[in-house]
Order: C-alpha cells, then sequence, then structure tokens
C-alpha cells in the first residue's frame, strides 16, 4: 500500500519516517510539509520525492499518514477522506467535537479504513498487560500521572505551539490517558475535570463497568518534578502499566500495518476514528468544564 506521509517536525522525523519505512506491506511514495526546505530534508533522508503540493501527493498514494497538529490534521484528512484515501491519524484526531465528527461521518461514507496512532496500543507489552488484566477482572479503580515539562533539556516538543496552549496538556498526553484508562477498566461514561496551576488538569472518570479513576496530567512540571505511572487496583491487588520496551517507530511500524490489514480485510480496527472521535468528545467536555 502506497503510503503519503504529511509533516516534517519531530514526530514525522524521529517515527513516522522510519516507522513507515520498516512496516511490511507499506511503500512510502513521498512527504508534504508546511515548510519547502525542511520537506525536501526529509524527502531526502527518506529517498522518496518531496510534494509541495497536497493535491499531488494524495494522487499518488493510498493511504496518509499524518504528523502535524490536531486542527490541521482534521482538515486534511477530511480532505483525503473525501477522495477515498485510509487514514493513520495522530491524536487527538481533531480539537474540535464538531470536527471529529465530520471526519467519522467522511470516512464512514468513504468505506475507508482508518487507525489513530496511540503509542502504547500498539507496543507488544502493553497489549500483553492490558489483556491480563480483562482475563483477571476484578478492578475497581485506577490512576494515570503523565507530569511532564517541555522545558526539559532535550524536549523536542519544546517550541510546539499548540503545545503551549492553556489546556495544551489535555489535547496532547490527556488522549494516552483516557485511552489507557479505558483498555484498563472499560468505556469512560462520564468524565469531571478541575483545573490548578500552569496548566495542571485533574479529572475523575466514571466506566461503564462502574470502576473509577482519576487522572492528573501537565506539561508545565519542573523538570526535576516529571513522573509517569499508571496503575489498577482491585480484588487481585495493584498492577502497574509497564515502562515502554519498544520505540514510538516501532509501534508506528505496527499502526501503519494493522491499517493495511484493516483495508484489505474492511473490517474497523480497535483504536479507528470512531474511537478516536470518543476521546475527542471527552476531552472537549473537560474542557469546557475547565473554562
Amino acid at each position: 500500500m502506497r503510503f503519503g506521509l504529511v509533516g516534517t517536525g519531530p514526530w514525522a522525523t524521529r517515527t513516522h519516517g522510519p516507522g513507515l519505512t520498516a512496516a511490511a506491506g507499506v511503500e512510502l511514495s513521498g512527504v508534504w510539509g508546511r515548510h519547502p526546505g525542511r520537506t525536501a530534508v526529509l524527502a531526502g533522508e527518506l529517498g522518496v520525492p518531496a510534494y509541495d503540493d497536497y493535491a499531488e501527493l494524495l494522487e499518488s498514494v493510498d493511504a496518509v499518514a499524518f504528523a502535524v497538529p490536531p486542527r490541521v490534521q482534521a482538515a486534511m484528512a477530511l480532505e483525503a477522506a473525501a477522495v477515498g484515501k485510509h487514514l493513520l491519524l495522530d491524536k487527538p484526531v481533531a480539537d474540535s467535537v464538531d470536527d471529529a465528527r465530520a471526519l467519522d461521518d467522511e470516512v464512514t461514507a468513504e468505506g475507508v479504513a482508518s487507525v489513530v496512532m496511540l503509542t502504547q496500543r500498539f507496543q507488544p507489552p502493553m497489549r500483553e498487560f492490558f489483556a491480563g488484566l480483562e482475563a483477571t477482572g476484578g478492578w475497581k479503580g485506577g490512576w494515570c500521572r503523565m507530569l511532564a515539562s517541555l522545558d526539559a533539556p532535550g524536549n523536542p516538543y519544546v517550541n510546539s505551539v499548540w503545545r503551549r496552549e492553556q489546556w495544551g496538556a489535555l489535547w496532547d498526553v490527556g488522549p494516552h490517558a483516557l485511552s489507557n484508562l479505558t483498555s484498563m477498566l472499560g468505556p469512560i461514561g462520564e468524565l469531571r475535570a478541575a483545573g490548578g496551576d500552569d496548566g495542571l488538569i485533574h479529572m475523575v472518570l466514571t466506566h461503564e463497568s462502574g470502576a473509577t479513576s482519576t487522572v492528573s496530567i501537565t506539561l508545565s512540571a519542573p523538570p526535576a518534578g516529571q513522573t509517569f505511572e499508571t496503575g489498577v487496583w482491585g480484588e487481585s491487588g495493584t498492577a502497574l502499566l509497564p515502562q515502554r520496551t519498544t520505540t514510538g517507530a516501532e509501534a508506528l511500524q505496527l499502526a501503519a500495518e494493522e491499517l493495511v490489514v484493516a483495508a484489505e480485510s474492511g473490517e474497523s480496527h480497535p483504536t479507528d476514528v470512531a474511537y478516536g472521535t470518543r476521546i475527542v468528545e471527552l476531552l472537549a467536555s473537560a474542557q469546557q468544564q475547565l473554562s
């Protein structure tokens, strides 16, 4: 399947490019970016053509992988779906409910396949952990702390404009928190949110299973105060989400391969655009409460 890559930032360079070139059944056919110079550099590194016309890229591919801000992705993915291209989407799929639902509707109408790249959902050790929790059962609650610092030395996203917005953490790490807790405790039925200083966000989730969980996230933690932990508790004790043992590029590779399978089989992927839209609905509810 011929893929086009949209985006030339750190995520595209570190994750999408290597992941797509390594994926079985995938041929990376070109790169489009908003900055011609950066597009030419990345395309040269990947050994593929650089496109300055998005429509021209769409004509030459079967699927598109996106590594651009959510608002940009929503519009460009809608255009791609409208001409029958399969979608490998970054999280969140959009930064508004209306845009997410419009994309979901277009994907359904055109019958194209979609996969949302939620990194930990595409790492085999994490999948084994989630499956083990489901098999064990009896989980009553959980928690997730993602206290990150954009200003930590070496953070590649230090200059990301959308992550610096007031509720940037909600839209950046929030999808991971909600997706992981959904995998551990089941779908989320209700969400309550409250804000703290410097973009700190707390959420209380009620899952359809009856379990409850809490989330604390920020992108403005002091570098020395960064911490990441997700876990559940219940009848069998406690269980912590394992540390990552695979790279983002390896997760992207698996996501691309599973998009190919979904496109060929016609079966929906568990983290398709409909799943991504539900995440956006929850995030938008949180933002409304915070505002």
